[in-house]
C-alpha cells in the first residue's frame, strides 16, 4: 500500500457489506502505517487523493467528501466540540496542508483552501479561502486545476 486511501477503500468496502470487524482492521493498519485516521465509514468520492500518502490525516467518521478533492498531509476534517455537525466537502476542492475544516459546514465546488486554514464557516462555490479563521481571499472564473498546474 502507498497510500492512506487505498487501505481507506478496503476499509469502506467491508464496512459497506457489513463487515464491521474487518474494516476496523484496515482503519487500524492506516493509523499504523500513515499516523492516519480515515475510517471506513467515512464517505469519500471517486478519485479524490490524499497527499503525500495521508501522512497524519484525520477523518471524522461521518464525513462526507465529494469526488476529485484533494487533501494535504496533516489536514483535520472534523466536528467542533458540540457533537452534532460534521463537514460536507463537495467536488473538485484542493485542501492544503495542516487545513482545518470543522463543524457542521459545507465546502462548494471548485474551492481552494490554503493551507494551516482553519475552515468554521460554510464556504461557496468557486472560490479561494485562507486564514484563521478563514475567509474568502478571491473568486474563481474558472477551475481549480487550471491554477494548480500538474496537481492533478
Amino acid at each position: 500500500m502507498k497510500n492512506a486511501i487505498s487501505l481507506y477503500r478496503i476499509s469502506n468496502y467491508f464496512h459497506r457489506k457489513n463487515i464491521g470487524f474487518i474494516s476496523k482492521i484496515f482503519d487500524g493498519i492506516n493509523f499504523l502505517i500513515f499516523n492516519s485516521v480515515v475510517p471506513g465509514s467515512a464517505r469519500i468520492g471517486y478519485k479524490s487523493k490524499l497527499a503525500y500518502g495521508g501522512i497524519g490525516v484525520v477523518i471524522h467518521s461521518k464525513a462526507v467528501i465529494g469526488e476529485r478533492v484533494i487533501i494535504g498531509q496533516n489536514t483535520t476534517i472534523g466536528r467542533k466540540l458540540s457533537p452534532e455537525g460534521v463537514p460536507i466537502i463537495a467536488n473538485d476542492v484542493y485542501i492544503g496542508a495542516g487545513a482545518r475544516i470543522l463543524g457542521g459546514i459545507t465546502i462548494g465546488n471548485n474551492v481552494i483552501i490554503g493551507a494551516n486554514s482553519v475552515v468554521l464557516i460554510d464556504v461557496p462555490d468557486n472560490t479561494i479561502v485562507a486564514g484563521n479563521p478563514a475567509k474568502i481571499v478571491r473568486n474563481l472564473d474558472g477551475s481549480i486545476y487550471d491554477l494548480l498546474e500538474n496537481v492533478y
